[in-house]
């Protein structure tokens, strides 16, 4: 198992009131697996994101990502399992204006120390496998909303991480592009990446393996996506 989470619970404490987040959660997730987290907003699958991502800690409870407990790590230590084992892909790119294509590829690995021949050859590997060969040298501003999140999803893949972490990953395009991203997320899965989706869209959800369905807090569902979309026909 690449993921375990047993017992997981989230309290935020406002002051006046304590608000559980998440409730006693228990799932795994298996190397090469394609799944989707679903539900409304609040209903605990962003805090579960955070927490996946070590962006946010666990109350109680256990987590462990490819055969270490990250449950008790500190900051320091949590930062340098971010940087090696997750690749993000975030709704809004985020991407750096300033910096090319390429140079935004390019900077995970320089926080991981990577040698400057060695950055340039992977982060050029990674475009061309998102289709951006020709694009490498524009900045944001110059790309498209599908551009963009072909660069982000680039730049998750660099570090070769344990899990892709998807947040929303078509949330700002259209049906086109986010038809063509998801189709690079299906390849990237059959070529063996570990992808973990968060969205709240049910056609979305259903290019993935298999869906996780939080409510307040809690799994309702969590099953295999037997009619799953794959490139534009059902199987």
């Amino acid at each position: 198992m690449i993921i375990k989470v047993e017992d997981l619970k989230k309290v935020y404490d406002t002051g006046k009131i304590q608000v559980e987040a998440l409730k006693s959660v228990n799932f795994e997730v298996a190397e090469k697996e394609y799944v989707a987290i679903m539900g409304a907003s609040g209903s605990g699958k962003s805090t579960l994101m955070n927490i996946l991502g070590c962006l946010d800690r666990l109350t109680e409870g256990k987590y462990v990502l490819g055969g270490q407990d990250v449950s008790t790590m500190d900051g320091n230590e949590l930062a340098a399992v971010r940087n090696r084992k997750i690749g993000f892909v975030f709704q809004a790119f985020n991407l750096l204006p300033r910096l090319s294509a390429l140079d935004n590829v390019i900077l995970p690995m320089t926080y991981a120390g990577v040698d400057h021949a060695e950055r340039l050859k992977a982060a050029k590997s990674a475009l061309k496998k998102v289709g951006l060969e020709d694009r490498m040298d524009h900045r944001p501003n110059e790309l498209s909303g599908g551009q963009k999140q072909r660069v982000a999803i680039a730049r998750a893949l660099v570090n070769n991480p344990d899990i892709i972490l998807a947040d929303e990953p078509t949330g700002n395009l259209d049906t086109k592009s986010s038809e063509e991203i998801m189709e690079i997320f299906e390849n990237l899965n059959n070529e063996g990446a570990t992808i973990i989706m968060v969205t709240h869209e049910q056609d979305i959800a259903m290019h993935t393996k298999r869906s996780i369905v939080f409510r307040d807090g809690m799994i309702i569902s969590d099953k295999i996506n037997e009619n799953r979309i794959i490139r534009g026909g059902n199987a």
